[in-house]
């Protein structure tokens, strides 16, 4: 069964978002990684790029299968996780913590629309 944290907020999409102030800090979830297997790069856009709430932002790849990446929240991307680039296995090793973007959200309300664990645990299955 794949783990999910509690206090994160979860997309349909399978990425998780942790809420800092103004910052939505974004990762996929154990059920994304475990269903993509081994992770061989995270496609990541650019600092201070816009994006709009269901926009993709970039992708990972795996030696199976590629997935889009979609951004839960309006806003401003202000960081990327660099070391995803040297590393992408480490969404594979511990994908609560190795966060791939950071939005300033425009929009906070936007967050009402996201999974709480529990619903979120009922499809990723």
């Amino acid at each position: 069964m794949s783990k999910i944290v509690e206090g994160l907020l979860y997309c349909e999409s399978h990425e998780w978002v942790k809420v800092d102030g103004n910052v939505a800090i974004i990762g996929v979830s154990d059920f994304a990684q475990s269903e993509m297997g081994d992770i061989t790069y995270v496609d990541m856009p650019d600092v201070d790029d816009e994006i709009e709430a269901g926009e993709d932002f970039g992708a990972l790849e795996s030696v199976k299968t590629s997935s889009e990446l979609y951004c839960p929240v309006s806003g401003k991307i202000i960081a990327c996780n660099e070391e995803l680039e040297e590393k992408p296995e480490l969404i594979n090793e511990d994908p609560y913590g190795a966060w791939i973007i950071k939005v300033e959200m425009s929009d906070s309300s936007q967050l009402n629309a996201l999974l709480s664990p529990g619903a979120y645990e009922k499809i990723a299955q």
